[in-house]
């Protein structure tokens, strides 16, 4: 019996190949094109920009259009997005030397074309990016020349120069950081010292990293402003903005009624510098904490460190990348030393040969000899008695080398000048042994070295400084004016002011509490005409900071209580109360104010009481909920309250102590 073969459904096919090249361009965007890798901290592009360059490098400039062509060979894309990332990292001005317009990164003005700009190696790229003993090449894309897999890098490169890179899938925003810092952190981290690493933008600004989580998390930036009475200068940015970009939110601020300024300049050239200029009755202090609030003047940045280790994408904390790094660091060091020590081992065996075989007239043994097989054995016998000065046995490449030296060089042979470079070569190779034996030192000392070299060129432009939010609508310009009527029982900003009892100047951002003579209190929007009854006792715009005084009759046992509270939670236009309902239970006092708040009260008539009238000094009762009962006032009945504030203290008969009040 024969099998039956089902045909594949051509859909199934479809799928599966779009599933297989999905995923090889996936991880071609990813570890090709977006993402940096932990080693060198660089993307491909900008590798083989510097790569590039190296290649080039005489010590003078190179027409940037030149480089962009040279790069070409390496980078299989086109010549714009190899221009960009060219531009992009000499800006950051750390390992790209700059001539002509590359461009302003505080305006976001374009640079010049590639013909007109030249560029060239910082002497901080040249001493710490390159080294062709320790770099591993491949072959570019199409296989004409040799491009490096990662450079060797002695710099955290991926925490100096920050990162943006999106992917599929996956993005990566990795926050700059201080040069002099970066380093001082290694060599903390090499001592086994605890380290923090925080974020410094080449714009400067203020920066609030209190919730940085070690390269996640996020950060609130801030804009550095120069004030004086009618004018506010921004001096510095917050990061990842243009001038162009913070004016347009200044200006849509502005148009939006959420600021008042009278105009708005850009004066942005080497340094930033944009002028906002205020109207009359405006003045600068007023107007910050609406720029914070209303504009891109505060930003909020929220990092992403995702890189490429091992070949596969992961995220780390800034911390562990750092440790990553100086490990490897030590490792190259230690490698550099290794190789540098072969070398003059070699050098030290070829000047030892070298000087036994003319100090020793060893050449005049080979004067007989027929063959060139005779010649190679008369001098690899006549060098046995000397094996002890030697540092390996001599090879043939070494014979070979000895019999090619000239007669004229063995007759101006100087004796003492090859004694003295023997000797240099064992100091230069003991100097070496001892930092093979403590390279945790030798790696501290090259940053150290680096440090006092380039630190003062690097200081740090960002301040950090933790800064309270804003409260937008504490900020907002007062626009609107609520008033309450109580003979018609309406209150809005659009009921007509001439019967108003209560006015509250506020904005459309604001929420307008309301207080009820029966203790009833709600939160709602800032109304356009709304009907609420004549009993309302208080309105206002809501403020956290606000501290209500109030005193207040339970009707069920016909005593009164004294109680202080902040503004309290809520949900709009739900209903709460400020103590029990009951149909004689109403507020007898009420004020707003944090201290100084006092009352008279006056209680029902007592025959064995020496005095019927009480000052209260609301000071002296805790500040609790809105929920809580408070102090008793009297047990007596409270039959009327008086607001004194700010009237004379007067001298009263003794009042028996009250629970809760202080005599």
């Amino acid at each position: 019996m024969t099998d039956i073969i089902v045909p594949e459904h051509p859909q199934s096919r479809l799928h599966r190949l779009f599933d297989r090249n999905f995923l090889d361009y996936s991880a071609y965007v990813i570890r090709e094109r977006a993402i940096p890798d932990i080693d060198d901290g660089l993307k491909p592009v900008q590798r083989r920009i510097l790569q590039t360059l190296r290649n080039m490098d005489d010590g003078r400039y190179h027409k940037v259009a030149n480089v962009v062509g040279e790069t070409m060979k390496l980078h299989p894309h086109g010549d714009q997005s190899i221009f960009a990332a060219l531009v992009n990292l000499a800006n950051k001005e750390l390992l790209i030397d700059r001539q002509g317009n590359f461009g302003n990164v505080f305006t976001g003005d374009q640079a010049s074309a590639a013909r007109y700009i030249e560029c060239r190696l910082t002497p901080l790229a040249r001493e710490t990016l390159f080294n062709p003993d320790l770099t591993a090449f491949v072959d570019s894309y199409d296989g004409r020349m040799q491009e490096p897999v990662t450079l060797p890098a002695k710099l955290p490169l991926l925490l100096l120069l920050g990162a943006e890179g999106i992917a599929v899938g996956m993005a990566t925003k990795i926050m700059p950081h201080n040069f002099g810092e970066l380093l001082q952190a290694q060599i903390d981290c090499l001592e086994g010292k605890d380290f923090t690493l925080l974020p410094d933008f080449p714009g400067g600004g203020i920066v609030d990293a209190s919730d940085y989580q070690s390269g996640n998390g996020r950060l609130r930036c801030r804009a550095r402003m120069v004030l004086s009475d009618k004018t506010i200068t921004i001096t510095e940015l917050p990061a990842t903005l243009t001038t162009e970009s913070l004016i347009e939110s200044v200006e849509r601020a502005a148009k939006a009624g959420k600021i008042k300024i009278a105009s708005i300049s850009d004066y942005t050239a080497e340094k930033v510098e944009i002028e906002i200029k205020l109207p009359r009755g405006v003045y600068a202090e007023e107007v910050v904490a609406a720029l914070y609030a209303f504009t891109d003047c505060e930003l909020s940045v929220s990092p992403s460190l995702v890189l490429i280790k091992d070949n596969m994408p992961c995220i780390m904390g800034v911390e562990e990348v750092l440790r990553h790094n100086t490990d490897k660091l030590r490792r190259d060091l230690e490698q550099e030393l290794r190789i540098e020590q072969s070398r003059l081992l070699d050098r030290l065996h070829a000047a030892t040969l070298e000087q036994i075989f003319i100090e020793e007239r060893l050449y005049k043994q080979i004067e007989e000899e027929s063959s060139a097989k005779a010649v190679s054995d008369a001098v690899r016998h006549a060098l046995e008695p000397f094996a002890a000065r030697l540092i390996r046995k001599p090879s043939k490449e070494d014979i070979e080398r000895l019999l090619d030296i000239r007669i004229k060089r063995i007759s101006r042979y100087d004796i003492s000048k090859q004694e003295k470079e023997i000797r240099s070569i064992e100091q230069a190779i003991a100097a070496i042994d001892k930092h093979l034996h403590d390279v945790t030192l030798f790696t501290k000392n090259y940053l150290r070295g680096l440090l006092d070299k380039y630190g003062a060129q690097y200081p740090r432009r960002s301040e950090l400084k933790a800064f309270d939010q804003v409260d937008a609508r504490e900020a907002a310009i007062s626009n609107l004016l609520v008033v309450y009527d109580r003979a018609s029982g309406f209150l809005g900003h659009k009921v007509s002011s001439t019967q108003a009892e209560i006015e509250v100047p506020c904005s459309d951002l604001d929420r307008i509490m309301l207080i009820f003579r029966d203790g009833l209190y709600k939160v709602i929007p800032v109304p356009d005409k709304l009907f609420i009854g004549s009993e309302l006792l208080w309105a206002g715009a809501v403020r956290k900071q606000l501290v209500f005084n109030l005193i207040y009759r339970a009707g069920a046992v016909n005593l009164s209580y004294i109680k202080r509270f902040r503004m309290p939670s809520f949900i709009l236009n739900k209903e709460y109360r400020l103590f029990e309902e009951h149909k004689r239970s109403v507020i007898q006092m009420f004020a707003i104010g944090e201290s100084g708040i006092r009352a008279r009260v006056s209680l029902a008539p007592s025959a064995r009481a020496r005095s019927n009238t009480l000052e209260l000094d609301f000071d002296e009762c805790l500040i609790k909920g809105e929920a809580a009962q408070g102090k008793r006032v009297s047990e007596r009945a409270v039959r009327k309250v008086a607001d004194i504030t700010g009237q004379p203290k007067q001298e009263l008969p003794a009042a028996p102590v009250l629970p809760g009040i202080a005599p």
